[in-house]
């Protein structure tokens, strides 16, 4: 009988919050007790948020290093070229015919406006790579702007 009366006093005590001491009522521990719940009542979600911005930042940061390569290859084509590395250069300028379609249109515009400053696009140079190059990175842009151009023509008519 002595034991149920203990439990029942030691209930009650923690129902009423008797013998709790009153320095754990402060306003940080009850803040940092709610956090703590939270974050245990919701930590999957909480795990899910984490990942979810973990892998935003590296698919960000894939995206940097891709541009990043194809900068430094069409930089190294260009080098190559006009110090007369031709069969380096060759080799460079295939690789850049196989990222093409893969490209953003950013790039391609990047590509266009660097290879513009090192030739004349009206006067024809078959044998000159980069001025290939120059040829097909426009010619796929005007392929791809004739969707760039409905998209513009649509906001236009959006606007009035």
């Amino acid at each position: 009988m002595v034991g149920f009366m203990q439990v029942r006093f030691w209930t009650l005590c923690a129902e009423r919050n008797w013998g709790r001491a009153p320095f754990l009522e402060t306003p940080s521990v009850v803040g940092y007790n709610k956090i703590v719940r939270l974050l245990r009542q919701y930590h999957f979600i909480w795990t899910f948020l984490v990942v979810l911005l973990f892998c935003s930042v590296m698919v960000l940061r894939q995206f940097n290093i891709n541009r990043q390569r194809h900068n430094e290859l069409r930089e190294a084509f260009i080098l190559l070229h006009a110090r007369g590395y031709t069969n380096q250069a060759d080799r460079l300028y295939y690789r850049l015919l196989v990222e093409l379609d893969r490209a953003p249109d950013r790039v391609l515009l990047d590509d266009f406006q660097r290879t513009m400053m090192l030739v004349e696009p009206e006067v024809p140079q078959p044998k000159n790579l980069v001025w290939k190059y120059h040829w097909t990175v426009s010619n796929e842009l005007e392929k791809r702007s004739t969707k760039a151009f409905g998209r513009a023509l649509k906001l236009a008519e959006d606007t009035q």
